[in-house]
């Protein structure tokens, strides 16, 4: 990706990123105030009410005609059918973790993910890692094994967040489709099933939807937006500031969950505090190694 055309494009481009990954960051606010309602039915809510707004979206910008374009090709929807799988996955974990008091491995998952992004790219891929990200994959890794042998438990929520993640990401660089038509296609590929599991749980009188306050019932329905809105300022924020302006902000979204998990009072165990400190090390290494890289490429003519 290029740099942005000029400056006054840079600067929104900088505030749009702000506003996505921040609201990323929040995230486990609004999955604590829904914690009474069972995962699978927050997952199918946000499913549900993603489509409608996501579809708002999608006229809004005018882009039905690459929507279009993606469903009558064979192959690209097959690679969007995995990626609904994989963000779905993700989605769940995400909000089972959230409700069980786990924000802590949701925050060290996100931070392993631009790490995991490179591992793959040299195993996988057959990238080269440059010396410092070499450094920074190692560090990362020695603190999760750190706090799987030390904290007496594997941390797989981290983990599984951080490959289907991943994952997710590999598959999209596969297929040319924007971020959000991508995403209305994936949520409209998910979409029977969630109508079908939220119309069983209000047949049967168990919906939190029908059965909860109005309070709780808008929550829900505003799991559509919430889920949309920022993918929309990241697709903005891409296309106007460079990929390494990018790679600094998405450390904002797992530094503001860390922080929303110390609110809520998880605890944070010397194990975690040692896993956290090699991820930041990591971290601060690898965004040193972007930013020189960065300021060594000549700028577009």
């Amino acid at each position: 990706m290029s740099n942005p055309a000029n400056p006054s494009e840079a600067r929104s481009g900088v505030l749009i990123g702000l506003a996505a990954y921040t609201m990323w960051g929040v995230f486990p606010i609004y999955f604590k105030l829904v914690a009474s309602v069972p995962p699978f039915e927050v997952l199918g809510h946000r499913i549900l009410w993603a489509v409608p707004f996501g579809a708002l979206i999608i006229a809004a910008r005018r882009q039905w005609r690459e929507v279009a374009a993606a469903v009558v090709d064979r192959t690209m929807l097959a690679w969007l059918a995995l990626a609904a799988i994989c963000i779905s996955a993700n989605w769940f974990i995400y909000i089972w973790a959230i409700q069980n008091e786990r924000i802590f491995e949701t925050s060290l998952g996100y931070y392993i993910n631009p790490l995991m992004f490179v591992a793959v790219g040299a195993l996988m891929l057959g990238e080269r890692l440059r010396r410092m990200q070499g450094i920074a994959v190692a560090l990362a890794a020695s603190g999760v094994l750190y706090l799987t042998f030390s904290g007496g438990a594997f941390p797989w929520v981290a983990l599984s967040l951080g490959a289907l993640f991943t994952a997710y990401g590999v598959i999209r660089r596969q297929i040319a489709v924007g971020a959000m038509p991508g995403l209305f296609i994936e949520t409209a590929m998910l979409l029977p099933f969630a109508a079908g599991w939220i119309g069983w749980l209000v047949s049967q009188d168990a919906a939190a939807i029908s059965t909860g306050s109005a309070g709780l019932a808008a929550l829900l329905i505003a799991g559509g937006p919430i889920t949309v809105v920022p993918l929309l300022c990241f697709a903005i924020a891409a296309k106007r500031v460079s990929l390494t302006t990018i790679g600094f902000l998405q450390f904002i979204a797992p530094t503001l969950q860390f922080m929303v998990g110390v609110y809520y009072g998880e605890p944070l165990t010397p194990a975690r505090i040692v896993c956290f400190v090699c991820i930041w090390t990591a971290v601060l290494i690898f965004s040193i190694d972007a930013l020189r890289v960065g300021m060594k490429k000549p700028l577009p003519a």
